[in-house]
């Protein structure tokens, strides 16, 4: 049983890690459009603001909801890459655990 979901973790765990970089992008992306360094007239601007928005949005949503920005700024991102990194390391111990129990 661990020889099948151990890598079934691993898979889990390199798309948390991709879902993290496009945090980061759209978060570093917003702050840019903020300050006119780049803005939505470009092509590939704008496609990859669709594309981090549409990743991002269904769960930055909820987070929003309960908490509201802070002093203007939008904290968010910072909640849920708090919250991708928490699920990270239980999946780590669970996997960790797993292999124990397997090889025990």
């Amino acid at each position: 049983m661990a020889a099948f979901i151990i890598p079934v973790f691993k898979v889990i765990d390199m798309a948390l890690n991709l879902y993290w970089w496009v945090i980061i992008i759209m978060a570093v992306m917003s702050w840019l459009l903020a300050f006119d360094v780049i803005n939505m007239r470009n092509d590939l601007v704008r496609s990859l603001w669709n594309m981090s928005n549409a990743l991002t949005e269904p769960v930055l949503r909820p987070i929003r909801r309960f908490l509201p920005p802070i002093a203007g700024m939008d904290i968010s991102p910072i909640v849920l890459l708090l919250l991708l990194s928490f699920v990270q390391m239980e999946l780590g111990v669970l996997a960790n655990a797993l292999l124990r129990a397997a090889y025990s």
